[in-house]
């Protein structure tokens, strides 16, 4: 009598959605044989909150603070991509001050992007120190959302025609408490004594050093490179077959970014450079956000300098579009009317549509605009940077290892708030 050979069979197992490292609510179905990723089945669905079927029923500027929550990490470039596609139905264009204040924004925005994907990727992988390193950076860059729009992370501060107002002034300051007495919180007020542009040219004059830190605790140290260098390669073909963009095409090589290949705002007047990879895996991806940090503070320096010599509007006069001031409604009847009119039933878009798109942190961000002429419109659908990079997830972890799928699924930088709008 022979023994029965044992059956062996493939395993199947649910990865998330309650997950730290699933990056949101993501349900991945995975297949495996041993320790070896056969299939990957990604399930969404589990956070659908319907923007896009909201903004149906709304005027069109209530929707602005639903682009903050798409992706709750690249706030104000949400809201840029909307207002994009508004002014293109509008056929209008704002002030040069309130494009370099956008800008600088948009760059600032990326810097919090990356910084946040640093930390929870290197935190993935087993680095623990580069969460800490990342937030105590973020904090400074959140210290310049709150004190233009009151809110640190939802900021509607983007308006057709403009921003909402200009640059403050003076920087909120820290208060002597029973436990930080006068000499600790001059120390940390130090940097906040002038206005919002020499608080974010003081974060600009010490950011690099932070990012060499980074890379010092992270580019060439041995157990970094052994989990992530050849792990999720993905070749330029199947990048750009995949509907890839941003970090994730430009480290397969691809030097395509929209700042350059299609600008807008005032891209074409700055100088930076577009950093590419040339293998395509998880390092790659890395090193590109890590050039990005770089290029974004010289960006952000450049529009700091011009905004220093160039006062000047921020907002669009047309009052039809753009609230009157609080002054001119004080003596002005018309005025009175204007604001009347945008308060209650919102600004009118005439009929048509326009797709206007951004080099968001994540890769291209859209927004399809249909408008009837109505006060809100008719249908809005959104291209999310981070949807098509999920979709390419099953491609990129077959053959690896299950450690492997955290790291590939981490380096594609998700946030589930877009994918399942």
């Amino acid at each position: 009598m022979t023994d029965k050979l044992p059956e062996i069979r493939n395993y199947v197992f649910n990865f998330g959605p309650q997950h730290p490292a699933a990056h949101g609510v993501l349900r991945l179905i995975l297949e495996v044989d041993g320790e070896t990723v056969v299939k990957a089945d990604p399930h969404v669905g589990l956070l659908h909150r319907a923007t896009e079927k909201l903004a149906e029923s709304k005027p069109y500027i209530h929707t602005i603070g639903y682009m903050d929550r798409l992706d709750y990490v690249s706030m104000m470039c949400n809201e840029h991509g909307y207002v994009l596609a508004m002014e293109k139905l509008l056929g209008i264009a704002a002030p040069v001050r309130a494009r370099y204040i956008r800008v600088m924004f948009d760059e600032i925005t990326r810097i919090l992007n990356h910084l946040l994907w640093l930390g929870a990727h290197a935190l993935d992988i087993g680095a623990m120190t580069l969460l800490l390193y990342a937030f105590r950076e973020r904090e400074d860059l959140l210290d310049c959302y709150e004190a233009v729009s009151g809110s640190r992370m939802h900021a509607t501060y983007y308006r057709p025609g403009g921003v909402y107002r200009d640059l403050p002034d003076k920087m909120p300051q820290y208060k002597p408490s029973p436990w930080h007495n006068q000499k600790e919180v001059a120390r940390w007020n130090a940097n906040r004594e002038g206005s919002l542009l020499d608080f974010i040219w003081d974060f600009t004059e010490r950011f690099p050093k932070h990012v060499d830190e980074y890379e010092t605790l992270l580019t060439d140290n041995r157990i970094w490179k052994q989990r992530t260098v050849g792990i999720g390669v993905l070749t330029p073909e199947r990048a750009m077959a995949l509907g890839c963009t941003g970090p994730i095409l430009r480290g397969s090589g691809v030097a395509w970014d929209l700042r350059k290949k299609q600008p807008y705002e005032v891209y074409d007047q700055l100088d930076f450079d577009i950093p590419v990879g040339k293998t395509g895996d998880c390092y790659d991806r890395y090193l590109v956000r890590m050039e990005e940090l770089r290029q974004s503070n010289h960006l952000i320096r450049q529009c700091v300098e011009w905004l220093r010599k160039n006062p000047g509007p921020v907002m669009i006069e047309d009052n039809k579009i753009a609230p009157p001031k609080r002054t001119d409604m004080k003596v002005s009847m018309e005025a009175m009317i204007h604001h009347f009119k945008l308060m209650t039933e919102g600004l009118c878009l005439p009929q048509g549509e326009a797709y206007a798109a951004i080099e968001h942190p994540k890769g291209e961000f859209g927004v399809y605009l249909v408008s009837d002429g109505a006060n809100k419109p008719y249908r809005m659908k959104i291209r999310a940077a981070g949807f098509p990079h999920l979709a390419a997830l099953d491609e990129l972890i077959r053959g690896h290892m299950i450690a492997d799928v955290v790291a590939v699924l981490s380096s594609l930088d998700i946030v589930f708030g877009e994918i399942d709008r």
